[in-house]
């Protein structure tokens, strides 16, 4: 009880200059929502000194979301009840045996009514984890799927920036969307260099010309 109470306070009172004293800081500062309720967790967790199960807990979650399609869409419809979400998050987090840190801050997240960000705070942690590691992780994304050669030389180029210890964490996507050049997540950085950005740039720029 005890670690749980601790995360409810610190997940509630982020924005207080007490709450950010009281924090064990990452080693990768995250924003937003999201981020304040992850690094909240990472911060209970590790003066629990329960990383590893809350890592494991994270973990599990982010496969059943991405696996069971029930499951989520209850957990995401806006027109059940906070207190029937935290019920089935409560049940499924005890058939997991998870963490009391786990089962708060699912708790937490229905009870503010912020079950659209469940995803997004799991995959948070995940963020601060792979950064615990060493690990740098690097989303990718292309207009085109990038053949072997392509990939190969993308590799490369991104792990010359590595620090000593660092691994690179490499996922790619494609969408058509962004026409050409490419979408860079690292970290807490993004960088766009699609040509749909340089394209809405140039019409702004010639619309206010006008």
């Amino acid at each position: 009880m005890a670690a749980a109470a601790e995360f409810c306070v610190l997940a509630r009172s982020f924005s207080t200059s007490v709450a950010m004293k009281q924090l064990v800081k990452p080693p990768i500062q995250l924003f937003g929502l999201e981020g304040r309720y992850a690094t909240a967790l990472y911060s209970a967790a590790s003066k629990q000194k329960a990383i590893d199960a809350v890592d494991k807990d994270m973990k599990t979650f982010s496969v059943l979301l991405k696996t069971d399609s029930q499951f989520k869409e209850f957990l995401l419809n806006p027109l059940l009840s906070k207190e029937l979400k935290k019920q089935a998050l409560d049940s499924a987090c005890a058939k997991k045996n998870a963490s009391p840190l786990t089962v708060n801050l699912f708790g937490a997240l229905a009870e503010n009514g912020r079950m659209s960000n469940i995803e997004g705070v799991v995959a948070a942690f995940a963020t601060i984890m792979a950064a615990v590691r060493g690990e740098i992780l690097c989303e990718v994304t292309t207009a085109k799927a990038l053949d072997a050669a392509m990939k190969n030389e993308l590799e490369s180029s991104l792990k010359a920036f590595l620090q000593p210890g660092e691994s690179l964490q490499l996922s790619l996507k494609v969408d058509p969307s962004i026409i050409g050049g490419m979408l860079v997540s690292v970290g807490d950085k993004y960088i766009d260099m699609s040509m749909a950005s340089k394209i809405n740039r140039f019409t702004s720029l010639l619309q206010e010309a006008v």
